[in-house]
This record gives C-alpha cells, structure tokens and sequence, in this order.
C-alpha cells in the first residue's frame, strides 16, 4: 500500500485531487503528458509553488513520473500488467481481463531447424523442424513484452497461413485441438540490450523480466518452447499455489511452480 501523500495546504491538495480525477476517469490518459507547470497554474488558478507541491504528491504515490531534462515533463503513468504465473492464459485474455486493449507486432516468422537447446525442450531430434515466430505485444497500445515461440512444426503444419495477431494458443485450440494442460516457467531478471531497449522503448540496461516456458497439453506432451522478455517497471508478477501443489523443503532447493490452464 502506498504511503500517505505529502500535501502542503489546501490548495495543493485541492489540486492533486482534481488531477487524480482526471487520471481516474480517462481525462488524462496513461503515458500523456501533462502540461508544464505555468500552464497548469493558470488553467487552475493557482500558483506554479501549489501545482509543483500536488504534482510531487501525485509521484510519490505513483500516478505520475516526471522526466527531467529537454523533451521531460510530467507524464501519467502507465498501469501495469498483472502477470498471474498460477495460470496458463495468453496475454490478449490477460489483458482484457484487466481491462486493457492488446495487440501485437510481428517482428518474425519462420519454419527453422532446431538448435540442440529448443530440441530438448521440445522432445524433438536436433534438426527437426520448428515454427518460429517473434512479437511484440501491446498493452494500451505501448509495447510490454517482446516474445518469442518455437513450436514443431510437424504438429502444426500451415501454422504461418493463420493470422498470428491475437491468441496463439486460441489458434492452436481452434485449427489444432491443442491447449494448454500445464506448464513450467523459469523467470530471472535481465538487462536490456539496444536492441530489446529499442523494441519495448525503455533505455538499455533497464531491468526486464525474462521468463523461459515450456508449456504441455493436457496429456502431458510438449508443444511450446517461448522465451518472452517483460518490461519490469510495467509488469506485475502474481503466484497463487496451494500448499500441496509446491515442491519444497527445508534444505534450500528451488521451488518449481507449475500452473494449470484456465478451463
């Protein structure tokens, strides 16, 4: 929870709470710029002094950022996505069920030969075939994840005539009978390269989420092998476990989280 603002008068809290609203209620929307603090003032009758005290408040508390320097300013923050590892849902169903409007890019696609670490993932024979796609998905229209998936290509033939826009695992139930049963995520923190900072519009060595999954159908068998990287400041990571789906002790091993597909 975050900790009470810091308001200086009246009259500065008035204004945080107008702004507030605004952000509230889409008037001001995520990732808009706020206008300067002298035009601020003026559209609301008080002083630069007052607007700077509820701006700072309204940081503090994490509805916006300010960026110093040529081209800064005060922006409204983005809303983070909640990543919730406990289930095995596609990011489009992530996001509406936030509230959000995804969408993708396609960076790549491809039908390739399997390197030895995608054959083992996969329970293929090194030179087998997969298919290979990369994008970049949107949340609200900004880049949040830039995500890369192999899948043998012989359990999907003509996967790559499909419009690969939306849900993969939507088209993979849909033209494949295929969805997903369960699957295992490893996740570790990551600094972004230029490319990656360039792709997801974050500045190189930023923190990013990178979480390696190999994902199996309800019988057991491997059909997907992804690597997606996250953006860390908009990502949120949520783990529900019952006690006796964990698998610990007391000797300090990792605990392996494998979370089952929403019926």
């Amino acid at each position: 929870m975050s900790e009470a603002p810091e308001v200086s008068g009246p009259a500065a809290e008035r204004v945080r709470r107008l702004l507030q609203d605004r952000i509230a209620t889409g008037s001001l929307r995520p990732g808009e710029r706020l206008g300067a603090e002298r035009d601020l003032a003026v559209d609301l009758g008080v002083s630069r002094s007052t607007v700077r005290q509820a701006l700072a408040a309204l940081e503090q508390t994490g509805e916006v950022r300010r960026v110093p320097g040529r081209g800064g300013g005060t922006f409204v923050r983005r809303r983070k996505v909640e990543r919730d590892l406990s289930r095995v849902v596609g990011v489009p169903a992530l996001l509406a069920a936030q509230g959000m409007t995804s969408g993708s890019r396609i960076v790549s696609t491809a039908i390739e030969k399997a390197d030895d670490d995608t054959a083992s993932a996969l329970d293929l024979a090194t030179g087998d075939y997969v298919v290979d796609v990369v994008r970049i998905r949107l949340a609200d229209g900004s880049p949040i994840s830039l995500e890369h998936v192999r899948l043998p290509a012989q359990r999907f033939p003509r996967l790559l005539e499909l419009p690969l826009g939306g849900s993969l695992y939507d088209l993979l139930g849909e033209h494949y009978d295929t969805i997903p049963g369960e699957a295992e995520e490893h996740i570790e923190v990551t600094p972004a390269g230029e490319d990656e900072a360039s792709i997801l519009g974050t500045a190189p060595g930023a923190p990013l989420l990178s979480i390696r999954r190999i994902t199996r159908d309800p019988g057991g068998t491997v059909f997907e092998y992804s690597h997606d990287l996250f953006r860390a400041d908009r990502t949120v990571i949520t783990v529900r476990t019952p006690a006796a789906a964990q698998e610990s002790s007391d000797d300090g091993r990792v605990v392996r989280l494998r979370p089952r597909a929403k019926r």
